[in-house]
């Protein structure tokens, strides 16, 4: 056993506590505290001058919350871990912790609606500019970097465009201008992707999709992934004097996240530990379901165009291979006629459940153009790709046949 490594779904169901359950749990319990007591006034201020590991507050950290952060690490081979409260908390608590005002993001505009607010709005307020250009277009992107460009901001694959960037090339680009990589691989999950293998210096994933378990509760996952010392980063030069490597944790932990207490919950924690056991099991699933439904109505005559990085026949099925084991998520999107075929489409519908969210254990339909994008503007809506005949899939688990039955009657 000492010879290979341990597979995935055995790894998570092996990641020890850090400290012996007294009951000899076979799950984690949910530690749903405030405070922690302590033997001493000496422990207590050990604590807190982090002179002595311990839980002191569950705002900053707590037993069941660390123990999905080793799950984490132990899954992604990353130097350390912080889940959060959501997704948007993992990338806004990391954007702020790496770029200082008055410094420049790259990132492309086809994003998820909220990541795209967070950055065309909230961000600008707070004088860090995002630069907007296509990820697909090397030469170009390159152009944009000047002596202000901190960082390089990317999905693995852009929802709900379903965009693939050659990882090694942005990542190429990045390191010759000394520039950050952050990627959200919220749709490429753990077992699939690894950000390490590609120098990505820090990868965020929202845990409500994949590893929840089922659409079971919100959170957000930050991971450095060990590729970097932060040792040039202004921003953590204070922290890398007294933490060395495990400097951008230090600067989250005891400035960003305790400052702004996008805390995840003991419960939410123990949800998502155990989807993690089990999260393979379902990625295995909703691919084969979502592989099978895009191959079947691939050429139906009332879909316009049907997008899915996996298929044979997508302009990014070999990078797909190559970056995500062929396993480039579980979501597919295909056009209609009309916005009110799409809806009428939508109302039909009888397994297939008319929600947001994505990776649930349930397949979920959405619009994303009156939905998720409602409140940006037209025109601003077609430059991101997103069109009033777009629906978005996300694959789950049920029998496929019953998910081929339900789109062909509400189809007709």
């Amino acid at each position: 056993m000492a010879d290979r490594e341990l597979g995935f779904t055995t790894k998570m169901l092996t990641t020890p506590y850090a400290k012996q359950d007294p009951y000899n749990s076979l799950h984690m319990p949910v530690y749903e505290t405030v405070a922690y007591e302590f033997e001493t006034a000496e422990d207590i201020a050990g604590a807190f001058q982090d002179k002595k590991p311990a839980h002191a507050y569950s705002r900053s950290t707590n037993p069941s919350v660390e123990y999905l952060e080793r799950k984490i690490v132990t899954a992604t081979g990353g130097r350390a871990v912080l889940a959060m409260a959501s997704g948007m908390a993992a990338i806004s608590n990391t954007i702020l912790a790496l770029v200082k005002p008055g410094e420049n993001i790259l990132v492309s505009p086809h994003l998820f609606g909220h990541t795209y607010g967070l950055f065309h709005k909230t961000l600008r307020n707070l004088c860090i500019e995002p630069r907007f250009c296509n990820l697909l277009d090397y030469e170009n992107l390159e152009k944009n970097i000047d002596e202000n460009t901190r960082l390089l901001f990317f999905e693995t694959v852009t929802n709900p465009q379903l965009e693939v960037a050659n990882i090694r090339k942005l990542v190429k680009i990045a390191q010759k201008h000394n520039v950050l990589v952050v990627a959200d691989s919220t749709l490429t999950p753990i077992n699939v992707f690894s950000a390490k293998s590609f120098k990505i210096d820090v990868e965020i994933m929202s845990s409500t999709k994949f590893i929840s378990g089922g659409g079971t509760s919100v959170g957000g996952i930050v991971v450095d992934t060990g590729v970097n010392d932060w040792s040039e980063v202004p921003t953590l030069v204070s922290f890398h004097e007294k933490k060395g490597d495990m400097a951008l944790m230090a600067k989250l932990r005891k400035e960003i996240f305790r400052h702004f207490g996008p805390a995840l919950s003991p419960r939410a924690a123990q949800l998502q530990s155990m989807g993690l056991d089990i999260l393979e099991l379902r990625v295995e699933r909703s691919y084969e379901n979502c592989l099978r439904l895009a191959e079947h109505f691939t050429n139906h005559p009332s879909i316009k165009k049907l997008t899915y990085p996996g298929l044979a026949s997508s302009e990014y099925y070999q990078l797909s291979k190559e970056q995500f084991n062929g396993i480039p998520g579980t979501i597919m999107t295909f056009d209609l006629s009309t916005m009110d075929d799409c809806y009428s489409f939508m109302d039909r519908l009888k397994i297939i459940r008319r929600a947001t969210n994505m990776n649930d254990n349930k397949s979920l339909i959405i619009h994303p153009w009156s939905t998720i994008y409602a409140e940006y503007p037209e025109p601003l809506r077609m430059e991101m790709d997103v069109r009033e005949t777009l629906l978005r899939l996300s694959v789950g688990i049920e029998d496929v046949d019953d998910l081929i039955g339900d789109m062909e009657q509400a189809l007709t």
